[in-house]
């Protein structure tokens, strides 16, 4: 069966004429203020919507009752839904938004010894644009960041990665929203050493700017340190003691005075502002070999640092030691402007708790949620791309096999079980009771306790959900006319005759323009208030796709494919289906889920080979299989679904 590909990119949920369609919203605290950075267009932004999420894959079990997310849409909206429960929850926070570098980023992919370049005509789709009109980019970054702040823990850092384009700019939207005071770091990051410009105009640019706002002033920040070069070992670490242990000294001198700091101490006297610990420190320091007393009793007292106990040198705001990524490098994934796991290491180990919640709304090639879930972590992400989502899963699917090694025999918790959720971009022709499910929690109906042909109440409406795959028909008002209660509504009229006896809300995805009509008719004699919700109505913009086509079978106990033709592929690079020798060459997995339960795929078979293998195609069926289920994503991470019934 062929899954199609979902027409509705920017589900609305428009009204008809006058109906009440008001769903939750959450006010947002008002921004800091000062400096206020000024724009063209610029508006406020001081509320937002819920939108509700649709489950589509679970991968790996749950640890402490948690699986990571992901979250495939705008991740203005994906933030929407966040609030809900995780509004100032969440512990660290890394972006690495768009610069407004004024460049495409285009995708290269590889058909088994094929190069394949897309133009951006027919890869803009897949990667980005970094070009912006106007002062669009700041609106953009400035609701995003408004967002954020709103989901960030009391506790919680933000770190916002930029380059010279836009850094000035930035910095002052962070100020205004975050508040000057909450003005952490600026940090800048050597990248790479610098490349030469020919002709010269201007320096070289070798370096990009992390921006790290708290939340508060109760922000967690813990110490990070880096290996001291041998140069500077050579010369810190020059004294010894009676056993040979290399030292170096520290000075305990204290930079502002207390009372319990002013006291002399051996025959030498105190500092102007005291020594750099109280008096029993002291003592204790003395009692395990840890003082060095000069000669001279006019000098200081001194710690001594031993080498075999030294962490090295704490970071500064200069990260000169973490390089990009390099050619041969087995982390690469192909995904333009990916970051190490190194860098986002020390992000997390600098600023996240043990078994924190890390957010990051551009996931692109997936670094931040491996670096997190590495470190023990727990993680939610989110991208527009759809070839995000697919960079990241893969990566986490690989590094689950890792640590569930690395888990053996410790007491370290990885959380390696994830989840994919689509917001605003739902399937819902898929499922009509998941469908029925999103549309109820998107217009917030409540639900009836006892059994009745409606679905809920809202705003004193009775709620009827209408087919959800096909236009509604007058013939679809059947069960609804047939349950209609005229003994209880002949008491209504008689009561309050010119009042309507039931008023009704109708939810379509598209409908006849007559129905509304038709139902208040078979209403008669008695008078009823209609009004109806089209959630396609209004729709613009819409990009309506090939589908992708797959032949799937059960063959002597396997589950074979047989043919896959991923058709925006095969269009996008000018291909033919003829002049690829196997469909494999463009297939990037193959997921299966032998036992589906219709609406969310979990799945047991996670074919995902390397870069120079391809699928297998071929899989044995398990003995308890039931309705089986089969995802195939091509190199574009476009994807077809279908199922199959064991026995087919």
């Amino acid at each position: 069966m062929s899954k199609n590909t979902p027409a509705q990119q920017n589900l609305q949920l428009a009204a008809h004429e006058g109906a009440t369609t008001s769903v939750e919203k959450y006010e947002f605290e008002p921004i800091k203020g000062y400096p206020m950075l000024n724009w063209r267009g610029k508006r406020p932004f001081t509320s937002t919507q819920y939108y509700p999420a649709q489950l589509k894959e679970v991968h790996g079990e749950e640890i402490d009752g948690w699986r990571n997310k992901i979250f495939w849409g705008d991740n203005l909206q994906v933030m929407s839904h966040l609030l809900k429960d995780f509004r100032g929850k969440v512990d660290l926070i890394y972006i690495d938004p768009p610069f407004d570098s004024k460049a495409d980023y285009k995708l290269k992919i590889q058909a088994k010894g094929k190069q394949i370049f897309g133009n951006q005509s027919s890869i803009e789709e897949k990667q980005y644009g970094d070009i912006w009109s106007n002062d669009e980019y700041l609106q953009f970054m400035y609701e995003r960041l408004v967002l954020l702040r709103e989901i960030l823990a009391p506790t919680g850092s933000l770190f916002l990665h930029c380059d010279w384009h836009r850094n000035h700019h930035l910095r002052c939207l962070l100020d205004e929203v975050f508040g000057a005071n909450n003005f952490v770091n600026e940090i800048v990051w050597r990248r790479k050493g610098g490349t030469a410009l020919g002709a010269m105009s201007r320096l070289s640019t070798a370096t990009d700017r992390i921006l790290w706002y708290a939340k508060s002033d109760a922000y967690l920040i813990n110490p990070v340190f880096v290996p001291a070069d041998q140069e500077y070992i050579d010369q810190q670490f020059r004294y010894k003691d009676k056993n040979g242990r290399r030292f170096m000294v520290n000075v305990l001198r204290s930079p502002s005075p207390r009372p319990n700091l002013i006291y002399d101490y051996k025959g030498y006297k105190t500092p102007p502002n005291g020594w750099a610990v109280p008096i029993e420190t002291m003592r204790l320091w003395e009692a395990e070999g840890r003082l060095y007393f000069p000669e001279s009793k006019d000098k200081q007292i001194y710690k001594k640092i031993y080498l075999d106990e030294y962490k090295g040198q704490q970071i500064n705001d200069l990260w000169a030691d973490i390089s990009t990524l390099k050619g041969n490098n087995a982390e690469i994934t192909g995904y333009p402007t990916q970051k190490p796991v190194e860098f986002l290491d020390r992000i997390i180990e600098l600023a996240a708790p043990v078994g924190g919640l890390i957010l990051d709304t551009f996931i692109g090639s997936g670094t931040t949620a491996v670096a997190a879930v590495q470190k023990g972590c727990r993680v939610i992400s989110a991208d527009i791309n759809l070839g995000a989502i697919q960079t990241t899963s893969k990566r986490l699917i690989s590094v689950a096999d890792e640590l569930r090694q690395a888990a053996l025999g410790s007491e370290k918790k990885y959380y390696t079980g994830f989840e994919i959720h689509n917001v605003n971009r739902y399937d819902i022709f898929r499922n009509p009771v998941q469908a029925k499910e999103l549309l109820i929690e998107a217009l917030e109906v409540q639900k009836l306790e006892f059994n009745t042909v409606f679905d809920g109440e809202k705003d004193g409406r009775m709620v009827k959900i209408m087919p959800v795959n096909r236009i509604a028909t007058r013939a679809d008002l059947n069960e609804l006319i047939a349950g209609f209660d005229y003994k209880s509504w002949e008491r209504k009229q008689n009561e309050n005759p010119n009042r309507p006896v039931e008023k009704i809300l109708l939810v379509c995805m598209g409908h006849e323009p007559t129905l509304r009509a038709e139902l208040e008719l078979a209403a008669k004699p008695f008078k009823i208030d209609v009004e109806v919700v089209d959630i396609l109505r209004d729709k613009a913009n819409l990009e309506f796709k090939r589908d992708s086509q797959a032949k799937v079978s059960i063959k002597n106990g396997e589950l074979v494919v047989e043919k896959f033709y991923p058709m925006n592929l095969l269009q996008k690079l000018s291909l033919q289906k003829e002049s690829v020798d196997d469909w494999k060459e463009l297939t990037e997995s193959v997921l299966i889920d032998w036992n589906y339960d219709g609406a969310v795929l979990q799945p047991a078979v996670v074919d995902i080979p390397g870069k120079n293998e391809m699928v297998k195609g071929k899989y044995k069926v398990p003995g308890d299989a039931g309705t089986i289920r089969v995802k195939i994503t091509d190199l574009l991470s476009e994807s077809w679904e279908g199922s199959v019934a064991n026995g087919d």
